[in-house]
């Protein structure tokens, strides 16, 4: 899990780096890069690439491709880990969206940890100076398509390989980010090609050693870990941008990451 916070971590880092190419050609250097991975695996293995339930894949690679473009969009008006830590906020739109769509219950405890996650957004907004309006608002539009992402792979569930999922993802996130990027494409100089490259390469094996941690029989124990993006972000964005996060907005960003953890703690209780 650790190792996985840190590649996205350098994920996050370089997207905030080149942030200047826009969000449709972020997004198509993100999938592009992956493509490599889940293309070999999938012929590799003889994994039928075009899964069994297309039109939920398609559904989940838009919801994905949406979320990843508005986060990518929202670190140009945002510190970068401001940005990791608000969109980590999915948690909670999902749960609303599992509620209405898969009927799932949820205990009144939970919305008071949904609550205290809320209340840090609040303070983070109200305490921050470099909180964008604008940017807020594109952050909390990707949590909320990446809400809707761990419901429909809740749909999904176990009758298509997960690679399949991902793979679908990469397809139309370079399908749609190219389609974008061609009415403002920025051609990448000297150093810059093998870093886009790269947000694929980070990408991807932060979400292989996040999956290999869940994986792992002591999940209860790493779960929360997954969180240690955001601190290792904040850190480096301060060092790297020279972000600057006044002590009010740290306690909203560690209320927000609190009121999740919580909520992990008592569903898997």
């Amino acid at each position: 899990m650790l190792l996985s916070a840190v590649s996205f971590t350098a994920m996050n880092l370089f997207v905030k780096y080149l942030a200047h190419f826009g969000g449709a050609q972020l997004v198509f250097f993100r999938a592009f890069g992956s493509l490599f991975f889940t293309m070999s695996y999938l012929l590799w293995h003889k994994i039928p690439i075009f899964g069994n339930q297309k039109r939920l894949l398609i559904y989940r690679g838009l919801a994905g491709v949406t979320s990843m473009g508005l986060f990518f969009m929202s670190v140009n008006y945002l510190p970068i880990g401001s940005a990791v830590s608000l969109r980590y906020l999915s948690p909670i739109f999902a749960t609303i969206f599992a509620i209405l769509f898969l009927r799932e219950q949820v205990k009144p405890i939970q919305w008071l940890f949904f609550l205290m996650a809320f209340s840090g957004v609040l303070m983070i907004k109200g305490f921050d100076p470099n909180i964008n309006s604008f940017g807020l608002l594109l952050v909390l539009g990707s949590a909320v398509f990446s809400g809707v992402v761990y419901v429909l792979i809740n749909k999904i569930g176990h009758r298509d390989h997960p690679v399949v999922i991902v793979n679908y993802f990469m397809w139309i996130s370079v399908t749609v980010g190219g389609i974008l990027s061609i009415f403002n494409w920025t051609t990448p100089k000297g150093i810059e090609w093998p870093l886009l490259l790269s947000l694929g390469v980070f990408g991807y094996f932060g979400q292989l050693f996040m999956t290999k941690a869940f994986q792992s029989q002591a999940t209860n124990k790493v779960v929360s870990l997954k969180y240690v993006e955001v601190i290792f972000t904040m850190i480096a964005g301060t060092f790297w941008f020279t972000d600057i996060y006044p002590a009010l907005s740290i306690i909203g960003t560690l209320l927000v990451i609190t009121g999740l953890i919580l909520n992990i703690w008592y569903r898997q209780r």
